[in-house]
């Protein structure tokens, strides 16, 4: 169960654009701003750097930038985030038979090289202690240059933020991000776990 309920998206009418930015990204308003809303510029300002980091217009294809995400969010361990991030890489041209490798990333011919090293970062930022060390930026760097990886760190660090909130929040997981979990995480022992309601 949340510990705080989130309100209806017409709670706070000034925040209609903010919202239709996550209604773009993954298809619905995500409870956790919802919840958020209760402090509108946190919810503006959340949507703006949201906006520059994910910019389908960046050095990183934006449906990889949502694999990021979901690598970061599995090193902390957000079944909420790890769910969404999923769904948002589907929405951003990230194929579904991709989605369903995850698991297999290191092996399967799905995945490159370069995004093998890109998710093996991803899992190294995101965890508690940080594990990024010269051999995985040694890694990185044969396949991304500076610019990039800048980019790439600001959607594994867009994600923190998010990890920490739905966590600390218990935010209820809505019904297609459980449909995406069940599908391809409940191999990897994902049940949802306090974010069901």
């Amino acid at each position: 169960m949340a510990h705080l309920e989130p309100l209806p998206a017409d709670t706070t009418p000034e925040l209609a654009a903010d919202f239709a930015i996550f209604e773009r990204i993954l298809g619905f308003v995500p409870n956790s701003l919802l919840t958020m809303q209760r402090r509108p510029q946190i919810v503006k300002a959340f949507g703006a750097l949201t906006e520059a980091v994910m910019d389908p217009e960046g050095a990183v294809d934006p449906g990889f930038k949502r694999l990021l995400a979901h690598f970061a969010s599995r090193a902390a361990g957000c079944q909420y985030c790890e769910a969404h991030s999923l769904i948002a890489a589907n929405l951003h041209a990230v194929e579904q038979e991709k989605l369903d490798a995850i698991w297999e990333y290191k092996t399967s011919p799905l995945y490159t090289a370069a995004e093998r090293a890109g998710l093996d970062y991803a899992l190294a930022a995101g965890s508690i202690p940080n594990g990024v060390d010269e051999q995985i930026m040694g890694e990185l760097k044969k396949y991304w240059n500076d610019d990039q990886i800048v980019e790439m760190l600001a959607a594994i660090s867009l994600y923190g933020f998010l990890n920490r909130w739905n966590d600390s929040m218990a935010t209820e997981i809505e019904k297609p991000a459980i449909e995406m979990g069940q599908r391809v995480l409940s191999q990897g022992g994902w049940d949802g776990g306090k974010h069901r309601g």
